[in-house]
């Protein structure tokens, strides 16, 4: 087993290279020995090697004298709500999220739905699979655990119908993408007895081969997958579209022009929308791209809190502050009623909501965050190795003083640098841009953003770009601008 494929924050690699199956029987046997559960629940997304992986798992556990709830296929974010709402011991979701079929991995939490992190005990995991435990030699001297298959679809729709009225939702016509995942038959659930209207339906049965997705990667951020998204709203005249990853835990939103919803303005809508609910409270968000969240944050009289990337530090920091609400770029909303954990179809049912109240359609809503807090979005560069990655840091680092008057952020992730008016340079507007490495694939990410002056975010990010380009970088994401027209 490569220990490599023990992240910040889950567990991935490619399956028959980085491990085999025998290595997630350890794995659930290391979480034994390291957190001495007495029930522990067990599901898996839609890929093809996620059974086997699961049988894996569940007999490691149940070996160990743990007692497994068999989840059967399920989305990440129905494992939260199973482990709190039946008070299990932990869990485990088999899934790669986003990544391509050849790769598989797991998402593992505690008591509460609280994550496992490499700050919480993960690499505590690694360390008892490196070293052989005694606990990986079959029945260990202790009775085996059981396994009892649960049904609890009612129960998590219900859960998910709690957020909103369904009956304020008015008349709309909607595209769903479910990226060959879960979402789609959860969402037609959701819908069925409302006035909302499913007009196109794109990769709404699970299929774990991702054979017919844009690239095979069942993630609604890659350009090819977006624009079948965006040809389909306009085929179709729909008033939005709305797509999930694969493992159904991000959301994501397209216009009733099919363009594509940056996660910074939908964290600041329904910041808006949650902050008037419940009358204040803190709002979390990440370092990518700040300045329209934070002034939604604010002129809603909640508390703006800037947080590390990365759903198990967000949830840490959710807990600790007990927030209301967060929100990603990557599109990974976290809810405070929802055990402090992400969700793909609260924010789904929100935003449906939230147009319905404002009677305001998808652009409308977001236009004024648009022109005053233009983003670039995010841009991912590959490098031909990690000292080539290193190296185009450094050479950022090198440049900034050159690009304006800099104001360097306190380092929560990565390199996130503001650069400040000057009143005597009129037209000089302010920026500000994060450039940081991603916690799940060998790429450097770069957000750039502009108050009230696009002219000046296109500058920019031009300039670093070719900067990043000049040490070898691979711009792998097309600029929005150039995808737009």
């Amino acid at each position: 087993m490569n220990s490599d494929i023990f992240r910040a924050y889950d567990i991935r690699g490619i399956f028959g290279v980085d491990f085999e199956s025998e290595d997630f029987y350890r794995i659930a046997c290391a979480y034994t020995d390291c957190f001495q559960p007495k029930t522990v629940a067990v599901g898996h997304d839609v890929r093809e090697s996620s059974p086997q992986l699961w049988q894996q798992v569940a007999a490691g556990f149940q070996n160990s004298g743990v007692n497994v709830l068999n989840l059967g296929q399920i989305s990440t974010d129905m494992l939260y709500f199973a482990v709190v709402n039946y008070r299990t011991d932990g869990g485990i979701v088999i899934s790669a999220s986003h990544n391509p079929a050849m790769y598989n991995g797991m998402k593992l939490v505690r008591q509460h739905a609280a994550p496992l992190s490499a700050d919480t005990g993960l690499f505590d995991v690694r360390d008892a699979v490196r070293n052989g435990n005694p606990a990986f030699e079959k029945q260990n001297g202790r009775d085996p655990g059981t396994c009892r298959s649960l049904q609890f679809l009612d129960a998590y729709l219900s859960h998910l119908c709690s957020y909103v009225d369904l009956e304020r939702l008015s008349k709309k016509r909607i595209v769903i993408n479910a990226n060959s995942g879960l979402a789609g038959q959860i969402a037609e659930c959701l819908l069925a007895d409302t006035p909302i209207q499913i007009c196109e339906r794109l990769f709404v049965e699970p299929d774990g081969s991702f054979a017919q997705i844009p690239a095979g990667r069942p993630d609604p951020l890659r350009p090819e997958n977006r624009e079948f998204t965006t040809e389909a709203v306009r085929q179709t005249g729909a008033d939005l579209a709305v797509a999930w990853d694969a493992d159904a835990d991000r959301c994501f939103f397209f216009d009733e022009h099919g363009v594509f919803i940056e996660g910074c303005y939908i964290t600041a809508l329904l910041a808006e929308h949650l902050l008037q609910q419940k009358r204040g409270g803190g709002v979390i968000f990440d370092p990518r791209a700040v300045w329209a969240a934070e002034n939604a944050v604010i002129s809603a009289g909640g508390i703006p809190i800037l947080n590390r990337c990365g759903h198990s530090f967000i949830k840490a920091r959710m807990r600790k502050t007990d927030a209301l609400f967060a929100g990603e770029a990557s599109g990974h909303y976290y809810f405070r009623d929802n055990f402090y954990a992400d969700n793909g179809m609260i924010p789904f049912l929100l935003m449906l909501e939230y147009l319905s109240v404002k009677k305001v359609s998808l652009a409308e809503a977001v236009h004024r965050l648009r022109t005053e807090y233009p983003v670039s979005g995010e841009i991912n560069f590959s490098f031909e190795n990690r000292r080539h990655l290193q190296d185009a840091f450094a050479a950022v680092s090198d440049a900034i003083q050159h690009w304006g008057n800099p104001c360097f952020e306190t380092r929560i992730d990565g390199l996130s640098v503001r650069f400040l008016s000057r009143p005597h340079r009129p037209g000089f507007g302010s920026w500000r841009f994060n450039l940081r490495e991603s916690n799940t694939e060998p790429l450097l990410r770069l957000n750039v953003e502009a108050i009230e002056d696009e002219n000046r975010l296109v500058e920019k990010t031009v300039k670093i770009t070719e900067r990043l380009e000049s040490i070898g970088g691979r711009r792998e994401t097309k600029f929005r601008w150039t995808a737009e027209e």
